[in-house]
């Protein structure tokens, strides 16, 4: 928080307690930490120093300026880059498209080749889109079951005319980390800048690697929301696109909140300075998290890298659950989670990630704990999953989690499930319902409409040891051919 004009005091590592909001345990860091206790000092007491213009000369003005240059350096050291190559944004939405906008504008001489993984945040598959749209190319790498991307393939995907490659520090739906510091030594070897979004894996400390360009987002790390970092290393050229003035550099205009950005880079301080401890203990609630879903709630995959990855954040996913109302049963037990399933979504779509991954989405739950979560919150929430999940199967009529039951003779086909109409995971559902009767060795045809259901029925069979035939085009939506292997 500020002492005097122009000097950011050391800040105390994070304190306990922040991850309970009005009685409520808050389990979805990844989206927005709760705010800081050194945020809230540092922005009510900047409010009396920081409220001028710093761009006027007058000691209102330069008291404003000295506290801007502090926040600057500060920011700079927490992440590894010069001042003069940081400079404050309304968001991280902003400070991405600002990064991409302006290096594809600077080095269109190069090219018009835009290259990024299959997991990056929206912000960056909504650029890649506008730039696609206005002539370019993207190019769009995979990753593994995990979410990881192989740096090699990455590499693999640079040309000549590439003018930008964009890839996250960390996913923000399963808390896989990325090969940064290879993929950034491919490009620079390539003469191709790297954008980082490090939006979740700031607060653990800076990036490593020769990167371009970064971005962060205050919000993620218990600051204010409203405040986002760009970083543009010297010798990446840049040209900022849009009608331009004289504050940060040209690179973003309007005059800027002041006070939001001392208290956001104070709190970046805060949490920086215990993320060793911090991420220590997180990690551990986490790897309980991990071992006990997977052996108290049936039928239920855990995603992301076990190993590299966030020290706060685990996925899974349920078979036979609706996620919007698993998320409201969890919510009237007091929990507060994220979920990337298509049945929390207005598009009916399954997340961009586990589509990707090639993972189940139904019935999928995001945890991440914030700094000071309390362990007896988290046995808590292992104590209530197992009946909230046994709840939302039980309202959808969903198969119990034994083994289908034997058959008679193999035989080379099956019936037809007829699952239009229905949205996740009812198409699943119905598919557990009928597979016990098929002949081990004959197949059954789903019929479905429903877009998740073409991740869902493969990840399915993977998780019950059946064989996922393929997909056919049907005069309705498509027909999903499953074997009984056991």
């Amino acid at each position: 928080m500020p002492g005097s004009a122009g000097h950011l005091t050391p800040c105390p590592a994070p304190g306990s307690g922040r991850a309970s909001v009005r009685g409520v345990s808050y389990f979805d860091a990844a989206s927005a930490a709760p705010l800081h206790p050194v945020a809230r000092e540092a922005l009510l007491a900047s409010l009396d120093e920081g409220w001028a213009d710093p761009a006027r000369p007058y000691r209102e003005g330069r008291r404003a300026r000295l506290l801007l240059d502090a926040a600057r350096e500060a920011a700079a050291e927490a992440v590894g880059c010069r001042p003069d190559e940081l400079v404050f944004t309304p968001s991280g939405t902003q400070s991405v498209h600002s990064a991409m906008s302006g290096t594809l504008a600077a080095r269109r001489r190069v090219g018009r080749h835009l290259v990024h993984s299959a997991v990056e945040h929206s912000s960056v598959l909504h650029a890649a889109a506008a730039h696609e749209a206005a002539g370019g190319t993207v190019t769009e790498v995979g990753v593994d079951r995990t979410g990881r991307v192989a740096a090699g393939d990455l590499a693999a995907a640079l040309r000549p005319d590439t003018a930008l490659a964009v890839l996250q520090s960390a996913n923000h739906e399963v808390g896989t980390e990325q090969p940064v510091e290879e993929a950034a030594a491919a490009c620079r070897e390539a003469g191709v800048p790297l954008l980082v979004d490090a939006a979740q894996s700031l607060p653990w400390g800076p990036v490593g690697g020769a990167w371009s360009l970064l971005t962060g987002s205050a919000h993620k790390w218990g600051g204010p929301p409203g405040v986002g970092l760009l970083v543009v290393r010297k010798g990446t050229r840049f040209a900022p696109q849009g009608p331009q003035d004289e504050r940060e550099s040209g690179r973003v205009p309007g005059f800027g909140n002041l006070p939001a950005v001392v208290a956001a880079v104070a709190s970046l301080r805060a949490v920086q300075a215990g993320a060793a401890a911090e991420g220590a203990r997180l990690r551990e609630l986490v790897d309980r998290i991990r071992a006990r879903v997977a052996d108290t709630v049936p039928d239920t995959e855990v995603v992301g890298d076990p190993l590299r990855r966030l020290p706060h954040v685990v996925t899974f996913s349920c078979l036979y659950v609706d996620g919007e109302t698993l998320l409201h049963e969890l919510d009237r037990a007091g929990f507060s989670v994220s979920s990337g399933s298509s049945c929390t979504s207005s598009t009916l779509t399954p997340s961009h990630v586990l589509r990707a991954m090639g993972v189940l989405s139904e019935g999928n739950v995001r945890v991440s704990l914030p700094s000071g979560t309390a362990e007896a919150d988290v046995d808590r929430f292992l104590d209530v999953l197992p009946e909230a999940v046994r709840s939302v199967r039980e309202q959808l009529g969903a198969p119990s989690a034994a083994e289908p039951r034997a058959a008679g003779p193999e035989a080379a086909a099956g019936p037809v499930v007829d699952a239009l109409g229905k949205r996740c995971p009812l198409p699943v559902i119905e598919l557990a319902k009928v597979i016990g009767d098929v002949p081990v060795g004959a197949t059954l045809t789903v019929l479905a409409d429903d877009e998740a259901a073409r991740l869902d029925i493969p990840a399915w069979c993977e998780m019950r040891g059946q064989e996922y035939v393929g997909e056919r085009a049907a005069e309705r939506g498509a027909a999903y051919v499953v074997r009984r292997r056991v």
